[in-house]
């Protein structure tokens, strides 16, 4: 059994998102909707589903294929812009789609520019309404070990707990022996934490761990006590917590 609660909606959910959605692309608006669908399609979080109605057409190119799932049949179209082209940006669904998603267009993400809850920019998909990401000052000691080599200790740690995921320790840079550290060009997103301002890969003497350690300078609001800190992938890394090692996580996760 996972040390961490689960995801439990389950795959094929659906709820209304009463949140404002708005997405841009190549400086339009290309949608603007308070009647958005949250639907789950695979257990962990959930994809928006947006009116018809409430997307500009005049920028969806109509590709003439289709595309069935158990939602029914969607047209697959791209979306233009002046000169910008994103091919097989959105599936329109129609009369034989579940009422609740009839006449609904479901975008790629990373097809737009940007997408925005209200008026703060969200990052890879839509934040999970029945999941929790909270960042907690502690005093446990956390120590990270790799090869046999110490990467980091300390006893200040702030202790990251997102429903679905294994917990993070994010620890100050003074405590991170950052002679093991190599700065890499790796940037990634996170829904609930934002953007990383910085990557790092870990050279122990036996092997080069590319991508082991992360941190964000600027998190998100709800995020601010892990402005700055480091973090390690639990599941590339061996971590001891008050003396107690921690099993490794078999499945990779995100930062």
């Amino acid at each position: 059994m996972p040390e961490y609660p689960q995801s439990l909606v389950p795959v094929g959910h659906v709820e209304p998102a009463p949140r404002r959605v708005r997405a841009f692309l190549g400086g339009r608006t290309v949608l603007d909707t308070h009647g958005a669908r949250y639907v789950w399609e695979w257990p962990h979080y959930p994809q928006y589903y947006v009116p018809r109605d409430d997307v500009d057409a005049s920028l969806l190119v109509d590709e003439r294929a289709a595309e069935d799932s158990g939602r029914g049949t969607a047209r697959r179209h791209g979306l233009r812009v002046g000169e910008v082209s994103r091919p097989g940006a959105a599936l329109v669904y129609g009369a034989d789609a579940p009422e609740a998603l009839r006449d609904t267009v479901r975008f790629e993400w990373s097809a737009l520019d940007a997408w925005f809850e209200e008026d703060e920019e969200v990052f890879v998909h839509p934040r999970n309404p029945y999941a929790r990401a909270d960042a907690l000052r502690s005093t446990r000691s956390v120590r990270v070990e790799l090869d046999g080599v110490v990467l980091a200790e300390s006893s200040s740690p702030v202790l990251v707990f997102e429903t679905g995921l294994p917990p993070r320790s994010y620890l100050p840079r003074t405590a991170v022996d950052l002679t093991h550290l190599v700065p890499s060009p790796t940037r990634t997103e996170c829904p609930y934490k934002g953007r990383t301002s910085a990557y790092w890969s870990a050279h122990t003497g036996s092997a080069v761990h590319p991508d082991i350690a992360w941190s964000y300078d600027f998190p998100t609001r709800e995020m601010s006590p892990i402005a700055g800190l480091v973090a390690f992938y639990d599941e590339k890394v061996d971590v001891v917590v008050d003396g107690r090692r921690r099993p490794r996580p078999r499945t990779p996760f995100s930062d």
